[in-house]
């Protein structure tokens, strides 16, 4: 009797103890059957991605905007120079405010390294727009005495008018800060545009007009200018019974001695108590606000976890669902010959898959949201690679673990318990 090639393989096969060799499942039929319950169910499907979307999208616009602000305020302090240094008056011991000499800022410029020093000087007048103002109403205006090379040293400029000079640093003749300006109501200098000021003057006469000269810009690394209407220390002396002593001396010094001129300068400032000196540098505390607010980020970040957290409970839930309903689909492929480890890889993919869709609008949503507000801040857009990378890392895990429990539910029906549904 002739048998065929095909029945001695057969046959072969039989003596050998082996049976079929299984079918492999291929990535291109893998990733039909993967999409075929979310092509089928696409409102579920989107409504399940979306919680995934929010969640990476928080994250993505949290870490991004926290580096797209850092970003920002590096290039601010890199313009404005981190070569600021300040000297203020402090306190004694006993908690006593002590003043700084009136020869400090002389003295501080002779230090190596100094190329600039500019001081301002506290006096007791208040400002108001006019003298009908309720003398209570101070908005924390103080009059100050000011150098004329103030503007330059604290790292602002005018953005309307003109500063002090040597002939009305004598005249009742003033600059507003940009927080000054603002709480006076002035954002144009016009001629003649005048301010009121009450304070005991040397020359009996506690209040006077002040005629408005100029409006500076806002000063990030020496705040207390913006809030303050600036005179002439000349004028500050004959009308406002000014001393001369400065509340705060800002200090310019070269890059390779900054480090060793801010030690110097307390001695320096007042030889007969240093320790009633306060010395600080802008930019360090600039830094440490930004460090602040990164932190404070991580609120956000807990949240984008929560949401990621919904997200996957959406993912799991529908995936169980559509087990329950899809028991005919399963039994029919496990009687066609389909294994169990085919079922398992078909619902552990599709639970990635619609992570993966809600990972990757979280992502683009994040970076959109982030290059809008940058943007309209005037910021570099920064996205970290750990942000979305991390957004289409946790949204893979996120849908493994949501889809792991359903996708082995699934692989161990029976098929003739899954075809007890037809």
């Amino acid at each position: 009797m002739t048998t065929t090639p095909s029945a001695q393989r057969t046959a072969r096969t039989a003596r050998a103890g082996r049976g079929p060799r299984p079918v492999r499942l291929r990535p291109t039929d893998l990733a039909r059957l993967a999409t075929v319950g979310l092509r089928t169910r696409r409102l579920r499907a989107a409504l399940s991605a979306l919680g995934i979307a929010i969640g990476v999208a928080a994250i993505v616009a949290v870490l991004g905007l926290s580096s797209s602000s850092a970003a920002g305020l590096n290039a601010e302090i890199a313009a404005l120079g981190t070569n600021l240094l300040t000297v203020q008056a402090g306190q004694d011991v006993n908690g006593t405010p002590v003043e700084l000499p009136a020869a400090a800022p002389a003295m501080i410029s002779r230090l190596n390294g100094v190329y600039q020093v500019q001081s301002t000087g506290a006096t007791s007048a208040n400002a108001y727009r006019s003298p009908l103002i309720p003398s209570v109403d101070t908005n924390a205006l103080t009059v100050d005495a000011a150098t004329l090379g103030l503007p330059a040293t604290a790292g602002t400029g005018l953005a309307q008018g003109e500063f002090l000079n040597a002939a009305t640093e004598h005249q009742p003749v003033c600059v507003l800060g940009a927080a000054a300006a603002q709480l006076l109501g002035i954002d144009q200098v016009f001629p003649g545009e005048r301010i009121w000021i009450t304070g005991t003057g040397a020359n009996g006469n506690g209040s006077l007009w002040l005629y408005v000269a100029g409006i500076l810009r806002p000063d990030v690394l020496a705040p207390d200018v913006d809030s303050s209407v600036l005179v002439g220390y000349p004028f500050a002396e004959n009308y406002l019974s000014f001393n001369g002593s400065p509340a705060t001396i800002y200090v310019k010094a070269t890059g390779a001695w900054v480090n060793s001129v801010y030690g110097l300068l307390a001695d320096q400032a007042n030889p007969q108590d240093p320790g009633a000196v306060d010395v600080s540098q802008p930019s360090s505390a600039l830094v440490a606000q930004a460090d602040a607010k990164s932190a404070f980020s991580t609120l956000f970040l807990g949240l984008g976890a929560v949401a990621l957290l919904v997200g996957a409970i959406g993912v799991a839930n529908i995936m169980v669902i559509s087990v329950l309903e899809r028991r005919s689909e399963i039994g029919l492929r496990r009687a066609l010959g389909a294994t169990r480890g085919h079922i398992r890889t078909q619902f552990l993919a599709e639970a990635i898959t619609l992570s993966l869709i809600g990972g990757v609008g979280g992502v683009t949503t994040g970076a959109a949201a982030t290059a809008i507000y940058a943007h309209g801040k005037g910021w570099a857009t920064v996205i970290p690679t750990g942000a979305w990378a991390g957004g289409l890392a946790a949204a893979l895990l996120i849908g493994a673990l949501a889809g792991l429990l359903p996708a082995v539910k699934a692989a161990r029906l029976s098929p003739t318990q899954a075809l007890w549904s037809l």
